[in-house]
């Protein structure tokens, strides 16, 4: 919450919700595809074409965004406003799904059956992917507990 107040006039991270969503979602997006290119835990040595790496690189634009999309609807359908508030809702989906499908990204790539392996009961093989159930998992219910105290707000004539 430092870095940004120094490049940016009048930053703070109450006053600017909507740029501090998309600075955040830019430095965890940007970590992890680092991380991935420098570690590369799962490289295989076939399918190393350029014309395969941009198909697999278009396949996980489509899921990312695709992803984006269905948290929003599913933070709609948790009570979010539809029309209101709509930025600050996309953003927020779109920092959940660079918390848990970005790095299903990174990790699967595009391939929906290695997914479902992982996610499902005791499918995680090895040391990374128990780590990407973990954090995808913890993601999504972190969001979701974070939304217990809204309800608490004291400033609506029925709750008083």
């Amino acid at each position: 919450s430092v870095v940004p107040a120094f490049f940016l006039d009048g930053f703070s991270v109450l006053g600017t919700h909507l740029t501090w969503l998309c600075v955040c979602s830019v430095c965890v997006a940007t970590l992890n595809i680092i991380l991935h290119l420098v570690l590369k835990p799962n490289q295989s040595p076939k399918r190393r074409s350029f014309a395969h790496k941009i198909s697999r690189f278009l396949k996980c634009c489509i899921y990312f965004f695709m992803s984006c999309i269905l948290f929003h609807a599913i933070i709609v359908l948790y009570g979010a406003p539809l029309i209101e508030s709509v930025a600050e809702t996309f953003l927020f989906a779109v920092l959940l799904s660079t918390f848990t499908s970005l790095q299903c990204l990174c990790l699967l790539g595009p391939n929906i059956q290695a997914w479902i392996r992982v996610f499902s009961k005791n499918g995680a093989m090895s040391i990374w992917e128990s780590s990407l159930q973990i954090t995808s998992m913890c993601s999504i219910l972190g969001a979701w507990f974070g939304a217990f105290p809204i309800p608490l707000d004291w400033d609506r004539p029925w709750q008083v």
